[in-house]
């Protein structure tokens, strides 16, 4: 089964939710040519790494997810494909004062919901732990009647975690998002790959470039990974869409050439 990818690589604004839904508006008119069957959009999409205020903002409709989730719906519906819409910071209400966590949400051509994922470890290094809390549950979903998995950038760090992901769902594709710093490229890469490798995977990983109010350079190379590693498309640092398309009944015929999951030793790990 072939599958068509649109990976969606900008600069996000920080803490300018209308600029970036307008910027996403206007790509999507391409994607409606286009045609894909899936649409990624990367890690905080709405506002960027906006946190010191995200307490500030009353209007309960973005702070609860409930306003990016309605745009992913709209454009799932205009364009026919799936969305596994980066992430966005959504309110955790049962926290006094409010504490948010970062969300990937995943939407049918339907525009029905089907994934709620909160990323699981957070990154020090941009403050997330002191704004955010921790998901708890790997993020799986079926693609029509392929198994997936998602992560959220710094995930991408812990083998153990991706693995438990791949395992939760036997997923053959694992979609990353991210906001990844330029000074950590050769990390990303290498990470990526790895984890394609290693679980024996499509990698479908859909990072920001540009800059974060000269705060951070984001690196870009939003990429296409095969189960073995090999490359399939790269956006380098350039903005706009990558378009891929997967064959994903590769993942079974790798998975038998080397069957990695059936020799795991779980008696010992």
């Amino acid at each position: 089964m072939e599958v068509k990818i649109g990976l969606l690589q900008y600069s996000v604004y920080r803490g300018e939710r209308q600029n970036n839904e307008e910027i996403i508006e206007t790509y999507m008119e391409e994607a409606k040519r286009e045609r894909p069957q899936v649409i990624v959009l990367p890690e905080m999409w709405t506002t960027g790494y906006d946190l010191e205020n995200l307490q500030k903002n009353k209007n309960v409709e973005e702070t609860n997810g409930t306003a990016a989730l309605a745009k992913l719906i709209k454009w799932a519906k205009e364009t026919g494909a799936y969305i596994v819409g980066g992430s966005t910071a959504v309110s955790r209400s049962c926290y006094e004062p409010p504490q948010f966590a970062n969300t990937m949400y995943v939407v049918n051509q339907e525009g029905e919901k089907i994934l709620t994922y909160e990323k699981a470890h957070l990154f020090r290094l941009m403050d997330e732990d002191k704004y955010m809390v921790a998901g708890q549950q790997c993020g799986n979903f079926m693609l029509d009647r392929i198994p997936c998995g998602a992560i959220i950038c710094y995930d991408l760090r812990f083998p153990e975690w991706v693995r438990k992901t791949m395992l939760a769902n036997k997923a053959q594709v694992l979609f990353v998002v991210a906001q990844w710093p330029k000074s950590r490229l050769k990390h990303w890469i290498t990470l990526l790959q790895a984890r394609a490798i290693e679980n024996q995977c499509f990698v479908i990983a859909c990072n920001r470039n540009g800059s974060d109010n000269e705060r951070s350079m984001f690196a870009g190379h939003s990429m296409v990974i095969d189960p073995w590693g090999d490359l399939i498309g790269d956006k380098k640092e350039e903005t706009g869409w990558l378009w891929a398309e997967i064959e994903v009944a590769k993942v079974e015929k790798v998975r038998k050439r080397i069957p990695v999951f059936t020799d795991r030793r779980t008696d010992l790990y």
